[in-house]
């Protein structure tokens, strides 16, 4: 089944992960929250580097939807670096950039920061989909 609504922030497998809140400041900046849960750990007790991936790619997956006027876009390159812990029950913000739209392909950057510190830098590349109707 094909979604009409591409915001996946609270739904499908983010719903599993607990969700994210997302909000755009205005068409190249958008922002979301999250708070680290035990579902979110690794056996390190530090937030797992895939649902800091995951949060990071919807989130800027999101904004591109929203920017492209809701249209289907996936993700085609995702870069993550990983600088710092983020720990149980730290609020994380997602700081995301629109760095570049063509017709179809959109540049995106995005920072998550726990209380103190940058917790990891990710930038990425989405297309935007040409679905042929059947």
């Amino acid at each position: 089944m094909i979604k009409k609504n591409m915001d996946e922030t609270n739904t499908g497998f983010m719903s599993h992960n607990g969700g994210l809140s997302l909000k755009k400041i205005d068409i190249n900046n958008y922002e979301f929250s999250v708070t680290v849960k035990e579902i979110h750990l690794n056996t390190g007790g530090i937030a797992h580097g895939g649902f800091l991936s995951t949060i990071a790619d919807t989130g800027m997956g999101t904004a591109a939807h929203m920017l492209m006027g809701n249209k289907r876009c996936v993700t085609i390159s995702l870069e993550v670096k990983f600088i710092s812990a983020a720990l149980l029950n730290q609020t994380l913000k997602g700081v995301i950039k629109i760095q570049k739209k063509t017709k179809s392909l959109i540049f995106i950057t995005c920072e998550i920061f726990n209380t103190r510190d940058v917790v990891i830098t990710a930038s990425g590349i989405w297309k935007l989909l040409q679905l042929q109707k059947n």
